[in-house]
């Protein structure tokens, strides 16, 4: 009990490690999490430093190039100062245009862009702000746009304009505004503001052009009518599957007591035929539906992606049929390594365990001896190393079985090892005590016994329990931890060489000779049958009593297992044996007082004369 407290109060001691040591990783990652985005915050207010700057300094060359156009020709001093100031203006603007470059391409990994979504498809991506317009602002702004111009019936891709601003290049619909193109969106997509502003356009006519083409009603009512087509296909499919379905039902039932006539495990009718019909249609109902529920499933994606709002979700349906199944058959194919490493492992370990096979059953027959090891010990020692190379090979198997490294699997294992401490606790106790009775070979299957109070023939040996068959055919389970703990006799491991030796007490007066009671002692033991001859039985005189001499009959015999039938007899025989000789049996506590008392000699045995002799008093 004290080690089953030992081993949970460790595992409980390893979980709460394990339980401080998440957190402190949680805390740390909270940690570096903070610390990253200040950084990141850093790097995108310098970005927006670098743009204002930017805006800054154009202002300021807009301005020099004007006052440089309003200087005369005469007044070359302050012109070439000017033209100075703007050649310096722009080479801090070429400088700063590729800080910003890097810049931009380092936050590439942690920007979250948010993307203009228009008729269910991506159209771009905003990545920066403008003026007071946030990146998510500027998109759902432009989205709003679109969908105001979608609207317009007379819209035509020609109607869409570009228009250079001082600092942006706007795009723009009629004298709606839809979007402004700045230097910092042109970093962001790697491109020239021109080339991303006509890129920019040609996705939005597209996009407006598609819409107007998929809702128009042309469009709609042949959507409506091939929809229509997919559901008559599918009720005609389910149709005829009920139609055939029916059809199995039928012959299924027409063969009863022919085909179908039921199913028997040897004298056990496991099923009746009309059971089997029954169970047969159950099989066939389940079938038909998990065929309709499939017909189903793949005509609504069908019917979903027809209509272009509800493309999305015919993506959706497939994806919940479709993800599993390859989510299921790439964990199969990356498994396959770790499949094939477990079939030769259980391979090898197979044959380890066949060589020892052979090895045990070599000893069994004897043919092969190893010195100081019994033919007895083959079976459970062979048990016991299959039961150790087995253990071994599930160590070396775990590691590569699915979801070995998960924490439920490892909580599961916590789990089951903690019940198997607390509950085995007895049943190990047994287990170890069967195996420490094997080895000590202090009895077999056969042998007659005494365990404690019980006598009997042993029936059973197992890991956990000794089972005793009884002289009255009582059977008795003793658990082997019992056993241990109590003294064993075993009658039948000497019989059969040197044989068990029968005895029994009587007590004889003082006025037999000896040597008389010897001899009917050892008559009466050889006419016992089972009691053998070689060796002769012999008499041994163990005590002296108040009023009697104590013999005791010792006599071979061959036959552990008929003790009571052999003593019977013998107890027969001294009776006979004794009462024809003439002389009594004082056993066990008889007190003859010779005077006035009769014989205890049975009537049959004495004279036909014989009368009673009476007190004698002599005066």
């Amino acid at each position: 009990m004290r080690i089953s407290t030992l081993l949970l109060a460790v595992t409980f001691s390893l979980l709460i490690c394990q339980s401080k040591a998440q957190d402190t990783a949680g805390k740390k990652q909270q940690t570096t999490d903070t610390i990253n985005n200040k950084v990141l915050g850093a790097q995108i207010n310098r970005l927006q430093q670098l743009q204002a700057e930017h805006v800054a300094d154009s202002l300021k060359k807009e301005a020099l190039e004007i006052q440089i156009s309003m200087l005369k020709s005469s007044d070359n001093t302050r012109k070439s100062a000017l033209q100075r100031e703007l050649v310096e203006l722009r080479s801090q603007d070429s400088v700063r245009a590729a800080k910003q470059k890097r810049q931009v391409d380092s936050l590439r990994r942690f920007v979250k862009g948010y993307p203009v979504i228009f008729f269910k498809d991506t159209l771009f991506t905003i990545y920066n702000r403008q003026g007071s317009f946030s990146a998510s602002d500027r998109a759902a702004a432009i989205i709003d746009r679109l969908e105001t111009i979608s609207h317009d019936h007379l819209f035509a891709a020609d109607s869409l304009k570009i228009t250079e601003a001082e600092q942006t290049i706007d795009l723009q619909y009629g004298k709606m505004l839809i979007m402004s193109i700045a230097e910092i969106d042109a970093l962001w997509a790697e491109k020239k503001r021109s080339v991303l502003a006509l890129q920019y356009k040609g996705v939005i006519a597209k996009a407006i052009i598609n819409y107007q083409n998929e809702t128009s009603w042309d469009t709609l009512l042949k959507e409506a009518g091939l929809a229509l087509l997919v559901i008559v296909v599918a009720l005609l499919i389910i149709y005829f599957l009920q139609r055939i379905f029916n059809w199995i039902q039928q012959k299924i039932a027409a063969q009863k007591d022919q085909l179908i006539k039921g199913l028997r495990i040897k004298n056990y009718e496991l099923l009746t035929a009309d059971r089997s019909v029954y169970v047969l249609n159950v099989v066939a109902t389940l079938v038909k539906w998990v065929f309709i529920i499939i017909i189903i499933y793949l005509a609504l994606p069908i019917l979903f992606g027809i209509f272009p709002w509800t493309k999305d979700y015919s993506v959706k349906l497939l994806s919940y049929f479709t993800t599993p199944v390859k989510r299921i058959l790439v964990a199969i194919w990356n498994y396959i390594p770790n499949l094939i490493t477990i079939i030769v492992l259980v391979l090898v370990f197979r044959y380890i365990i066949r060589f020892l096979r052979f090895i045990k059953d070599e000893i069994e027959r004897g043919v092969l001896r190893i010195p100081g090891f019994y033919t007895d010990w083959a079976n459970p020692t062979f048990q016991i190393i299959r039961i150790l190379v087995l253990a071994f090979m599930l160590i070396v198997i775990f590691p590569y079985m699915p979801g070995s490294e998960s924490p439920i699997f490892k909580g599961v294992s916590v789990f089951v090892g903690v019940l198997f401490t607390f509950g085995s606790a007895g049943a190990l106790s047994n287990v170890v005590a069967g195996l420490v009775l094997t080895y000590m070979r202090a009895f077999k299957i056969g042998d007659r016994v005494k365990i404690g109070d019980a006598t009997g023939d042993i029936i059973e040996k197992s890991l956990l329990v000794t089972r005793i068959r009884t002289i009255k055919n009582e059977v008795i389970s003793i658990p082997n931890s019992m056993v241990m703990n109590n003294h064993t006799v075993n009658f039948t491991i000497e019989t059969a060489d040197k044989g068990l030796i029968i005895y029994k007490t009587v007590t004889v007066g003082y006025d037999v000779p000896w040597r008389k009671v010897h001899e009917l002692l050892i008559a009466a033991a050889k006419a016992t049958p089972m009691i053998e001859h070689e060796p002769e039985p012999f008499v041994l005189q163990t005590n002296f009593d108040d009023f009697s001499v104590a013999y005791q009959i010792n006599g071979y015999t061959k036959h552990a297992s008929k003790q009571a039938l052999i003593y019977s007899e013998l107890y027969k025989n001294l009776q006979d044996t004794f009462n024809e000789a003439g002389v009594e049996l004082l056993s066990p506590t008889y007190h003859a007082v010779r005077d006035g008392n009769a014989t205890t000699t049975p009537p049959e045995y004495l004279p036909k004369d014989y009368v009673p002799p009476g007190f004698k008093i002599n005066r």
